[in-house]
């Protein structure tokens, strides 16, 4: 590994800072966490499209006794081929052996939300205590196991795969308290954003690459096709458990295999802030009166909705009102989440320039970006819902709108933590998070009560409509009470801390490998 040269003054000073970057063992490790990450999140939505092929479709539409009514038959979508989306080939496909009716297949598909929702913030406590390395490698762990064992279980009865899922949800919801926890030791604050922004766009990949992944494995895979989807996914996790345990380590001191430099920069640079045991009065009071808490909690909530209602139901979707066979399926329910991954970074980018220039404050770009990532993507909805089989690209094309633009949220509500209660943005994050994860598993259980009549577009037009009003009303009551101001009862612990961030923001990064000199006057 490359060594900077940093200079060490008896002390403790830093005159200078060229420690490396693109060969260090931070950015080494933020690549095995972004790898973790795509796994985390191939386990939680493989039985998005996997339930398409698991499920009899044959059975639950004769059991309905209902003919579908759609303008345009079956059989002109099926034979429709617009110019630059191909889909000649037969929708046909293997009819699976699970008798689940579509309120059944809404309770399966959400049950993961229902363990999602309440691990969240004791994980961020065992991981303080264990350390973020364990609490996420085991996490992985234990999602990886209940995988393999999901194809087993599907051939008892749905109670018992909602079972697995609630476990599923459970473990890995420490996921993100537990990286958070690991780059409070590892994140030098110039760099924290990169690395983080980094580790945690892998879920996004992880959308992207399990779609048409799962979608080839339903329609050829081994085992009889869709049960090699669990198989292939769990193998592929616990590939990465043994990895990141035999090379991750809680602490730059830890780490067998960091250069001295880069250990000695790092725990320099984070000397004020990386406390584990440092005890904080929680204001617990004047969070729950907070009118901005509130913003963020709805604003968290409505966004989450429409996310989970495309992210569980976007395949079902496109086999049912689109018409497209399983593969084709897989293929074009990651094209919104390829767009997303891009969406949230040109936001963020776009944020920061409003900002640093003075266009606009920090509450009203706050507001502006959120009510942006609500209202655009709540019309694209509308829009798709009148969308039939005989119009796919146009189909595709709202449906990518209506989920990438979504992204621009990332640069409202999602950060907002940090702007109102620097402090308290862990604690904050976690009750809103918390929260909204309900959603998770109404919003199927909500899909699956709509479409069980015919599955035709009238129902998903209701599907739609409702997703579009709640992102409305979510983002006119952020518009009504978000603040980007440090709130009065955060103050006293934070104000330090963010004029430290303020400075640093303002000092700048080096170039590619270089942090040039923010340390010299030994306040970071």
């Amino acid at each position: 590994m490359a060594k900077g040269n940093v200079d060490f003054t008896p002390e403790g000073d830093v005159d200078k800072s060229k420690v490396p970057f693109l060969t260090s063992s931070r950015v080494g490790l933020a690549v095995l966490g972004f790898f973790g990450f795509i796994n985390v999140y191939a386990l939680r939505v493989n039985l998005s499209v996997s339930i398409v092929c698991m499920v009899n479709q044959t059975w639950v539409k004769e059991s309905l006794n209902h003919e579908a009514n759609d303008s345009v038959s079956v059989s002109e979508c099926a034979s429709f081929s617009p110019v630059g989306l191909n889909v000649t080939e037969s929708t046909a496909q293997r009819d699976g052996k699970l008798l689940w009716d579509k309120p059944i297949q809404g309770l399966v598909l959400g049950s993961y939300f229902w363990g999602y929702l309440v691990s969240q913030i004791p994980a961020g406590w065992l991981a303080t205590r264990f350390g973020g390395k364990r609490v996420y490698g085991w996490s992985v762990f234990v999602c990886s196991i209940l995988t393999f064992l999901t194809p087993i279980v599907a051939s008892t009865n749905y109670i018992a795969v909602m079972s697995l899922r609630i476990l599923l949800g459970l473990a890995s919801g420490a996921a993100f308290p537990a990286m958070h926890t690991f780059w409070g030791h590892w994140a030098p604050p110039l760099e924290r954003s990169k690395l983080t922004a980094f580790t945690y766009a892998g879920a996004q990949v992880g959308n992207v690459v399990t779609f048409p992944l799962a979608g080839f494995l339903c329609k050829y895979g081994f085992a009889g096709g869709w049960p090699s989807i669990f198989y292939v996914l769990g193998a592929l996790s616990l590939v990465w458990f043994i990895l990141w345990m035999l090379l991750v380590s809680d602490t730059p001191a830890q780490h067998k295999r960091i250069s001295e430099n880069e250990r000695r920069y790092i725990e320099f640079t984070l000397r004020h802030s990386a406390t584990p045991h440092k005890k904080i009065n929680v204001p617990w009071k004047s969070i729950a009166i907070s009118l901005p808490s509130y913003a963020i909690i709805v604003s968290n909530i409505t966004s989450d909705w429409g996310a989970y209602t495309l992210l569980t139901n976007i395949p079902t979707y496109m086999s049912e009102v689109l018409k497209f066979d399983i593969a084709s399926n897989g293929l074009y329910s990651a094209l919104p989440y390829i767009v997303f991954w891009a969406m949230i970074n040109v936001a963020g980018w776009m944020a920061d320039f409003v900002r640093r220039r003075s266009i606009f404050t920090t509450t009203n770009t706050r507001k502006i970006f959120d009510s942006f990532g609500k209202l655009v993507p709540a019309a694209m909805l509308v829009g798709l819902g009148y969308v039939d089989c005989s119009q796919r690209p146009l189909a595709i094309t709202l449906l990518v709108l209506g989920v990438s633009l979504t992204g621009f949220q990332f640069s409202g509500f999602i950060v907002n933590h940090v702007d109102i209660a620097p402090a308290y943005a862990g604690i904050l994050f976690g009750i809103s998070n918390s929260i909204a994860a309900v959603t998770g598993f109404i919003s199927p259980v909500v899909v699956g009560v709509i479409t069980s009549e015919s599955q035709t577009r009238a129902e998903w037009q209701v599907v739609f409509y409702i997703a579009a009003a709640i992102y409305a009303f979510g983002a006119i009551f952020y518009i009504l009470f978000a603040s980007g101001e440090l709130q009065p009862w955060a103050r006293e612990e934070s104000e330090e801390g963010e004029k430290m961030g303020q400075e640093m923001e303002t000092r700048g990064a080096g170039k590619d490998g270089e942090t040039d000199g923010m340390l010299a006057d030994n306040k970071y």
